[in-house]
């Protein structure tokens, strides 16, 4: 049974609903960042860099446990696992994987920072709250456009989907009405209306 090491937070659901979607069986281990548990040896252990989500899989490759860190090596590493959700055919693989590489890169560093600048006094963050809505927003654009051609961001249902659905889960907080991109609103509803994402979002993880 994989150990899923995580926190209530988009990058943690990422994992929670692919878990669930690739029907694998795994137990949580909180670990709650707003208390310090991820400079704890143990979680360090497995999580170098001190930020969640990780796993332990005891039936690693050749049979032999393995942990992971950072979430999107978790998702491929879980991809390629159960030969679920990353693409055979070379070039919805090579979207799949350029997806996943925008969400790490950007569609979650912004809109995170986002969430940080709301919390600043407001005397002091009108700069950095307007600089990073302005580019979360023409990020939701980006992704708009590529799902007016798609039904999913590689094509078919990836590891990328869940990826830039865990953030997406958290447009309201960073102000954001997916009224005004209608093709990440049928995107988003299509996702949240799955039983598996359900159950990913409804674990407990904190």
């Amino acid at each position: 049974m994989i150990e899923l090491y995580a926190w209530n937070t988009p990058n943690g659901r990422k994992i929670s609903v692919a878990l669930e979607e690739m029907a694998l069986p795994y137990r949580v281990t909180p670990v709650d960042i707003t208390q310090g548990a991820q400079h704890e040896p143990a979680f360090l252990a497995i999580s170098p860099n001190n930020r969640i989500p990780a796993i332990a899989d005891p039936d690693g490759p050749d049979g032999a446990p393995i942990s992971v860190f950072e979430s999107g090596a978790i998702l491929l590493y879980l991809a390629e696992k159960t030969g679920r959700f990353l693409p055979e055919d070379r070039r919805q693989r090579v979207a799949a994987l350029e997806w996943l590489m925008w969400q790490m890169g950007g569609f979650g560093p912004m809109p995170g920072q986002v969430h940080h600048f709301l919390t600043v006094d407001p005397a002091n963050r009108a700069y950095g709250l307007e600089r990073y809505q302005k580019e979360t927003r023409r990020l939701y654009g980006v992704l708009d456009r590529r799902l007016a051609q798609v039904a999913f961001v590689a094509g078919p249902l990836s590891v990328a989907d869940f990826a830039i659905l865990g953030w997406a889960w958290r447009h309201e907080r960073h102000q954001v009405s997916l009224d005004a991109y209608p093709h990440v609103q049928r995107w988003y509803q299509a996702l949240m209306s799955r039983p598996a994402v359900q159950r990913g979002f409804e674990v407990p993880l904190s």
